[in-house]
């Protein structure tokens, strides 16, 4: 008698197939009652006979028995009463290799080639916030911008797939002297100057005047240094910085033309902004801006005065003392009563709480934050905030260029719109070299390089390990021969057409009956392939970390390639492995196309 039956085995993963019927034969050998999460299970290491790998140790003390003892009886139990499951096993020096028989590979494949959403979960209930971009609105985002949207976005997606509803925010940075900076050299330069009159971008037009200021104000400093005053001293007596300072007064006290100012030039950065979310694909559900956020905090203050969580100093500024946690004292406000960052962020943390009542709220922020995300956190929890908890800092490196870091100040920075444009105008160059779209129209041909440079860009950020530091080569994220987005756009492409060919609607697939021989090895690798698809989305959300499915969707379609090279689908042994093969293909096709989905990476029918 099964333990469990074929149909059962298919609406779960192989690994917990194996746990679950593992459970079961100990309960019924040894009447030892455990749990599927006490067993472990690893893949076959590849020098061992079998597919994957129960680990024994955990349990010989329980059982009064031998490795290889236990090994031997749970094998032939489990072999014994799931023969649907497994077709074999040994038992080397404690582990017990199961190998998986083919009818259970192939009525997965024929069960999963043509579902749509297959690897995606239904929806849990848990509720997660996911917070990236946060732009400042002083200049144009850049390609560090990038990483943390891409980062974002992705993380947000897969947290969706795996079962979570997700609200995805932005807290746009829209007050403060750096943007006064701006503000005041766009008074001094600018001669009523606008996107419109000048043709260009509200966001870069906005940032060229805070690069005019940082290069007005070094001007200033030189010229007071030349007179005979420090640099410190000259650093603050600048006139450029003090109407500055003057204007962030201004704008604190609401003053009418500063307000009319401030309200135009973030119109034009907004603009500009909207359009590169457009182009590059990214959204958000909920957008925050500091200028309405910046007083929230405040009654948490008195709040944490009251609990003896913070307290006040002689000249009246507000602290929390955070030593006995390793860390050192924080200002949470000012002797003049104005809010700091930290405590404009508890606020808006207790904000979201209750406004979405999210389980965990994800802070996507480069690893130069990482001690105020510490921070934040730990003075949440000592307010006893239902936030305190949920609050997550997804840390993530920076990402350089070859030449070194970027500087706004400096106007060193790569803007994200002109990194997109090389990367499309890289995709055509490369494209064209390959010869193989003469017959695309041109709205078709600006379609693909949008598609094959976008595509190149975001897999290149997001193939790395988000704390990682990573430099951006924009020559080696397009190649298509390597680890990159166009090589898995291509294979993606390259199944297509074989379907087109061999069907003529890649819908429709003709039914295989359960094959008879022997799965071959690539046959069998790939089906494995595949079958891991929505475990690795699993652990891609749980760690917070979309490289894990940009790793796996290129290994796939390594793979496919190595199976397409060895073996014929069109001229297949016999019908039934055509059949096979063309639904191994289609499975491999939507796994790649939903695996690249989560990336933000559209892959092209044909190319």
């Amino acid at each position: 008698m099964l333990l469990l039956p074929l149909k059962v085995l298919n609406n779960m993963s192989v690994v917990a197939a194996i746990k679950t019927a593992t459970v079961k034969a100990i309960g019924q050998l040894y009447n030892v009652q455990l749990q599927d999460k006490d067993i472990l299970v690893n893949e076959t290491k590849p020098e061992f006979e079998g597919d994957y790998t129960v680990v024994l140790f955990a349990f010989v003390k329980q059982l009064k028995k031998s490795p290889d003892a236990l090994g031997q009886e749970l094998g032939e139990h489990l072999f014994n009463q799931n023969k649907e499951l497994f077709s074999g096993f040994n038992v080397i020096k404690g582990f017990l290799n199961l190998s998986i028989g083919d009818a259970y590979w192939v009525d997965f494949l024929h069960q999963q080639s043509i579902n749509a959403s297959y690897g995606q979960k239904q929806h849990s209930g848990k509720k997660v916030m996911v917070e990236y971009a946060s732009p400042n609105t002083n200049k144009p985002l850049h390609l560090g911008h990038l990483r943390n949207i891409f980062l974002g976005w992705s993380t947000a997606e897969t947290l969706k797939a795996s079962g979570n509803e997700v609200i995805k925010t932005c807290i746009v940075n829209d007050r403060g002297i750096h943007i006064c900076k701006s503000m005041i050299a766009w008074q001094l330069f600018a001669n009523g100057a606008t996107p419109e009159t000048t043709g260009v971008k509200g966001d870069h037009f906005v940032g060229d005047y805070y690069v005019k200021f940082n290069d007005q104000y070094k001007k200033e400093v030189e010229e007071l240094v030349q007179g005979g005053m420090s640099k410190d001293e000259a650093e603050k007596q600048a006139p450029v910085m003090k109407a500055a300072q003057q204007m962030l007064i201004d704008w604190e006290a609401g003053k009418p033309e500063v307000i009319e100012l401030w309200e135009k030039m973030n119109s034009w950065v907004y603009q500009g902004f909207d359009q590169t979310y457009t182009t590059i694909g990214s959204d958000f559900d909920k957008v925050y801006y500091e200028s309405n956020t910046y007083l929230l905090g405040k009654g948490l203050v008195e709040k944490g005065l009251s609990k003896g969580v913070f307290y006040q100093k002689d000249d009246g500024s507000v602290w929390i003392d955070l030593t006995a946690d390793g860390l050192d004292e924080k200002i949470v406000q000012r002797r003049d009563g104005t809010s700091v960052y930290i405590t404009q962020d508890i606020g808006l943390a207790e904000q979201r709480y209750e406004e979405f009542k999210a389980e965990r709220n994800i802070y996507v922020i480069g690893d130069e934050q990482n001690y105020h995300m510490k921070v934040l956190k730990l003075i949440c929890q000592k307010l006893g905030l239902p936030s305190a908890d949920g609050i997550y800092h997804l840390s993530y490196g920076m990402v350089e260029l070859p030449t070194g870091k970027m500087k706004s100040r400096e106007g060193t920075v790569v803007d994200a719109d002109d990194i997109v444009s090389e990367m499309v105008n890289i995709a055509k160059q490369k494209t064209e070299e390959l010869g193989k779209v003469k017959d695309f129209s041109a709205d078709e041909l600006k379609e693909l390089y949008n598609t094959i440079g976008l595509g190149a860009l975001k897999f290149f950020l997001l193939r790395v390990d988000p704390k990682k530091k990573m430099i951006f080569n924009p020559e080696e994220s397009i190649d298509f021969h390597g680890f990159t987005g166009p090589f898995i756009q291509y294979t993606h492409a390259r199944i297509k057409s074989i379907i087109r060919k061999l069907t003529g609607d890649s819908s429709q697939l003709a039914e295989a009956s359960a094959i008879k021989g022997e799965l071959l090895p690539l046959e069998k690798a790939l089906i494995v392939a595949l079958e891991r698809f929505p475990s690795v989305i699993e652990e891609a959300g749980e760690e917070l970390n979309p490289s894990k499915i940009a790793i796996y969707v290129f290994n796939l379609a390594q793979t496919f390639n190595s199976f397409y090279t060895e073996h014929s689908i069109a001229n297949a042994e016999s019908e039934e492995k055509k059949q096979l093969r063309l639904q191994i293909a289609q499975l491999t096709a939507q796994v790649i196309k939903t695996g690249m989905g989560l990336l933000g990476i559209n892959v092209p029918e044909r190319m």
